[in-house]
C-alpha cells in the first residue's frame, strides 16, 4: 500500500540502470545523420550565372551575390558570401537555383568563436574545394 509507488520507482531505475548505454563517442564518432539534414552550403561557381535568384528567396538576407558583367555583356559571378550567423538553414535558397549551384552537404561542425567566423566566403570556399570534394580541415593531426 504505502511502499508501491517506492517499488515502481525503483523498478523503472534498476531497469534504466541495466540497459544498454546508447551515449555517442562524438569527436571520435561520427553520428549518421538521415539523409535530409541541412548543414553546410555548397557553391558549384561554374553553375552559378549570378542570378541573384538564391539571394532574393533568402528570408533573411544572408546572402550576398557579387558579379559583373564581361566582354559579352554576361554576368560572371566575382563573390558569394553567407552570414551563417542569421541563417534559418530553410533551404529555399537551395530550391530556387534554376541551375543548381547551391547544394548541401552533411557537414555539420559550423561552430565559430566569433561572428566574423560565421561569415562563409563560398567564391574562395568553390575555389579551394571544387565541387563534388568535401571541405575537411585538418583537426589535430587526426583523420576525419
Amino acid at each position: 500500500m504505502f511502499g508501491e509507488g517506492l517499488l515502481k520507482g525503483l523498478g523503472v531505475t534498476i531497469k534504466h540502470f541495466f540497459a544498454p548505454k546508447i551515449t555517442e563517442q562524438y569527436p571520435e564518432v561520427k553520428p549518421k545523420l538521415p539523409p535530409l539534414v541541412k548543414s553546410r552550403f555548397r557553391l558549384n561557381r561554374e553553375k552559378c550565372i549570378a542570378c541573384g535568384i538564391c539571394a532574393n528567396a533568402c528570408p533573411n538576407k544572408v546572402i550576398t551575390v557579387n558579379s559583373e558583367k564581361d566582354e559579352n555583356n554576361k554576368k560572371r559571378l566575382t563573390g558569394y558570401e553567407m552570414n551563417l550567423q542569421y541563417c534559418l538553414f530553410c533551404g529555399l535558397c537551395v530550391e530556387s537555383c534554376p541551375t543548381k549551384a547551391i547544394e548541401i552537404d552533411q557537414d555539420f561542425e559550423l561552430a565559430a568563436y566569433t561572428r566574423e567566423n560565421t561569415k562563409m566566403d563560398m567564391y574562395k570556399e568553390a575555389l579551394t574545394n571544387p565541387p563534388g570534394t568535401a571541405a575537411k580541415e585538418d583537426k589535430g593531426g587526426k583523420d576525419a
